[in-house]
Order: structure tokens, then sequence, then C-alpha cells
């Protein structure tokens, strides 16, 4: 690979949270950033906006979905790095869209796959997996050798993904691995995720507002991490000498109900007061629980987060409450979209 003074990042799904935090991360590093939409002209960028960096990154249009356009893009930038964040990036809504996530996921991965197999270049990639392949382990935390059993379409995308770069790593020795991360948080989360969802509420509720917040299963548990914190991991992993999977969390899991507690908790509010269960926003299917073993990260990466539940919750309710205009609203009804 060349110097890390010269080296090429692209990055597919730079709007998002994963994507704009990374950005920041790769241009302090020194890095020339491309990023990719499916429309670049007509994407507004705002996290990158909201990070202040929006003038440091080059953004292109590239349809992940199509061989064609990714060939091209790869061609022309031909990156030493690239970071596969795009796809359908909800479980609730995969549901609703389920051939739209296995495509934007799966062929979006294989496409990359595909065409970095074409161009034959020291290329290396990081692919975007998710701690929702494991299923339900039955409370016991997963690490880099547990089953797959995925439990919602986004999963069975993901997991799909994961396989496709373990397979091209093995057939075609391309330098490829997937970062397996549980649960991330940030205040670039967009509100159609509970987490933000939550934060939002119970900051506009304390401003005033008559809301009332709409939830569904609230004994689920997952582990919350910090988003920043993460990309990091994801930057490390393409640092190794050979490619490698990882388990990326925090190792601490936690009820949704505890996440809601301390979000009221941090605006001085009893969450009792202001939330509603409505059985309606129950999933086809949920993973009850969801606990992870990031021991591997840790020993071959040196990477261990350093922001716990409590402490994200915090974070994010400070950012909310800092930006102008909270204003009551409608009754906040929401799924629990994790």
């Amino acid at each position: 690979m060349t110097s890390i003074d010269t080296r090429t990042a692209l990055i597919s799904g730079i709007s998002g949270q994963d994507g704009a935090y990374l950005a920041q991360l790769l241009l302090q590093k020194g890095y020339r950033v491309v990023g990719t939409a499916r429309d670049a002209q007509m994407s507004t960028f705002g996290n990158l906006e909201r990070l202040g960096i929006r003038g440091q990154v080059a953004v292109v249009s590239m349809a992940i979905n199509d061989f064609r356009s990714v060939l091209q893009v790869l061609d022309k930038h031909q990156p030493d790095e690239i970071y596969n964040l795009a796809g359908q990036s909800s479980v609730g809504l995969s549901f609703e869209q389920p051939v739209e996530t296995l495509e934007s996921i799966s062929v979006g991965t294989l496409n990359l796959l595909e065409g970095m197999r074409f161009l034959n270049r020291d290329t290396r990639l990081y692919n975007a997996g998710s701690g929702e392949c494991f299923g339900d382990t039955r409370g016991e935390p997963a690490d880099e050798r547990t089953p797959f059993r995925p439990r919602s379409p986004y999963a069975v995308a993901k997991s799909a993904a994961f396989w496709q770069v373990d397979n091209y790593r093995e057939a075609y020795g391309l330098y490829a691995c997937s970062g397996i991360l549980f649960n991330h948080e940030s205040p670039l989360r967009p509100e159609r995720f509970v987490t933000q969802k939550i934060v939002r509420a119970a900051c506009r509720i304390a401003a005033g507002s008559p809301d009332r917040l709409q939830l569904g299963n609230l004994d689920i548990q997952r582990d919350w991490g910090w988003a920043p914190e993460y990309v990091d991991a994801m930057w490390r992993m393409l640092q190794l000498a050979n490619p490698q999977d990882f388990v990326i969390a925090t190792g601490k899991t936690h009820a949704l109900q505890d996440f809601v507690a301390r979000a009221f908790a941090e605006v001085d509010l009893d969450w009792r007061e202001h939330v509603d269960i409505n059985p309606g926003l129950m999933r086809p299917s949920d993973v009850a629980v969801s606990r992870a073993d990031p021991q591997l990260a840790a020993q071959r990466l040196g990477w261990t987060a350093q922001t716990d539940m409590p402490h994200v919750v915090q974070r994010m309710v400070v950012s909310e409450q800092a930006l102008p205009g909270i204003k009551p609203g409608r009754t906040a009804t929401f799924d629990n979209t994790l």
C-alpha cells in the first residue's frame, strides 16, 4: 500500500452516521477521502456539514447495486482502502422493504468485491457487518466463532454480505474483512432509530411539549456504544498485515428500558410519566438479548470501547439540547428501530 500521507479512502455511505465520523477520522490521519452517494449533486451531506468537513471531502455519484457504476468509480479514484458502509440500515424498515434491504447490502457488497477482483489492485476492503447476524444466542456473548442465526431481513442481508467477503478473501486472496459491530449511537443518528427518538422526545417534553412517547418492547437488551470510537476500530482493521473479522462492542448489555430511564433522568423527568407501551409496535420477530464478547479486538487491534451506555445517552442529550429550536410537537409514536 502507499504511504499513509498519500492514501485514498473511498467511503460508500458517507452521508450516514458512521460514514461522517469515519471521514473525519481519516482526514485527521492525512487521507484523501472520497465519499459516494447515489446522486452526489442532490444529496445534502448534512452530517458532513455538521462536523465541519464537507469542503474537505470529494463526493461522487455511485449506485452501489449497479456493477458498472461501482467499477467506474473504483477505476477512476483508485482507492487504497474501501469502507463499505452503504445500504439500508434500519432493522425495522427491513421488514417493510426486504428486497431493497437485500439488494443494497448484499448486491452492493458483491459489486465492490467483484470490482476489486476485476481491477486487481492493492486495495483493502472493510465491510460493515452487524451483531444482528447472531440472532438469539440465548443470552450467551457472541464472538467471532458464534454461528449466525439472523432474525430479520436486515440481518439476513448482512449475513450474506459477510459470507461474500469471507468467500472472496479465501477464493481470490483479496484483502477484505468485516467488522461485526453491535449497536453504536451518536447525535448523528437519524430519528428513525429508537435511541435518537427517545432522546429527542425526552428533550422536547422537558422543554414543555405535551408529547407522549409510545414504544414497543422495552425488555429487549442491547449492547450500546459510542459511534466515533467504532469507526476507529474500522480503520485499525485495515492496518493489519492480514485481513481478519472482528466483533466490535462494549461487552456490556442493557435493557431498552434502562436506556429510556437514563434519557429522561438526564432531563430530570420520570420516564414512567411520559411513555406508553404500544403492542402494535412489536416486530414480527426480534432478538431478545444481544450480547457480545469483543476480547479479540482488544487483543489484536488494541481497541476497547471507552464510553458505556449511560455516557452515550448523556452525550446525546447534551448535544440535542444544544441544538436551536427544541419545540413542543405531536405525540411521538415510534417503533423499536435499532
